[in-house]
């Protein structure tokens, strides 16, 4: 599965490699150094919340000096704070430190094509955490092979490799790696999966990574429709300020959630909960006569209308 995986790769060159230290990245950034060469540099984010954070930066250090190959390093604090979910803002942040890493100082492109070691085990373990938390459609999806961002592509080109298989060659090409201790903290919820979900679906259901990766697939494919037919119901219901609440009353009630969630994400960045969304609709159906008001929390902010439309502010309005 690596070698095909491999060979279906084709990013756009110059290619930076993101590389923790551990036995995936290790794994992909010799494979793509050796494809490659000279056009390869790696980036490594040292996350200061361990003290082996430093041994990871120092494997990478001489790892890349072995390849030949350029290493960028980017310091970052990623303590949470209350309330916080400590992977979600290491996440954030490491993300937003390989946007910079693989950017010129006037902000231009220096390498358009970023290369992640996520795997099939990390696909099943995400999918399994959307599950969890009652996703939809966007989580049951989990990680695109790729996604474009601001001029930049992101690839995931090990997502049908399990794990195991990348540390078997690793083993075998005699280069060394780094074990992160957090993994092993079942703690989190990730390393529970991984420690005793994922031992009992293979023995269960041996096939799992491919069935749960044709499932993502399939869910990707439903979500894109979905995106599709809301961009094609926002353009006409959307108004400058916000959208028509005729237009939304017109519409079947599962057309109208799916033009609000895009609406509320593409033009607001954020996300309503289910309850919210079932109580805005709630309040968009009792809209009937003009002077019936609307003013619920939606996300971190507030739907209110304004006359004829239905807006959505950072915070509560002056009512005036």
């Amino acid at each position: 599965m690596l070698s095909q995986a491999l060979a279906q790769f084709d990013p756009r060159l110059p290619l930076a490699v993101a590389l923790s230290g551990g036995a995936d990245s290790t794994a992909l950034l010799l494979a793509c150094a050796r494809r490659w060469p000279g056009q390869v540099v790696a980036v490594h984010v040292h996350h200061g919340l361990q003290a082996a954070a430093d041994l990871f930066e120092r494997h990478c250090v001489a790892l890349c000096a072995e390849l030949d190959v350029p290493l960028i390093v980017r310091r970052i604090d990623a303590r949470h704070g209350p309330g916080e979910s400590p992977e979600e803002v290491a996440r954030t942040l490491r993300y937003r430190e390989l946007d910079a890493a693989v950017r010129a100082d006037d902000g231009t492109v220096a390498y358009p094509s970023v290369a992640l070691a996520q795997h099939a085990d990390d696909q099943v373990e995400t999918m399994l955490l959307a599950l969890s938390r009652g996703a939809g459609l966007p989580g049951l999806a989990a990680m695109p092979p790729e996604r474009e961002r601001d001029g930049v592509t992101y690839h995931r080109p090990l997502l049908a490799v399990p794990g195991g298989e990348l540390r078997d060659w690793l083993a075998s090409q005699g280069v060394a790696h780094v074990e992160d201790p957090s993994n092993r903290d079942e703690i989190l919820t990730r390393n529970r999966i991984r420690a005793r979900l994922l031992p009992a679906l293979e023995a269960a259901f041996p096939q799992f990574r491919q069935t749960f990766a044709r499932s993502a697939r399939h869910a990707a494919r439903a979500q894109q429709l979905l995106e599709a037919m809301a961009q094609q119901d926002m353009d006409l219901v959307a108004e400058p300020g916000g959208l028509s609440i005729a237009g939304l009353r017109a519409m079947p009630g599962e057309r109208q959630a799916n033009v609000l969630r895009h609406w509320l994400r593409s033009r607001h960045g954020v996300a309503a909960s289910e309850v919210q969304l079932r109580e805005l609709q709630r309040q968009i159906a009792a809209c009937s006569t003009r002077g019936h008001r609307i003013d619920i929390r939606v996300s971190a902010g507030f739907m209110r209308r304004r006359g004829g439309l239905l807006c959505w502010y950072n915070d509560r309005p002056d009512p005036t």
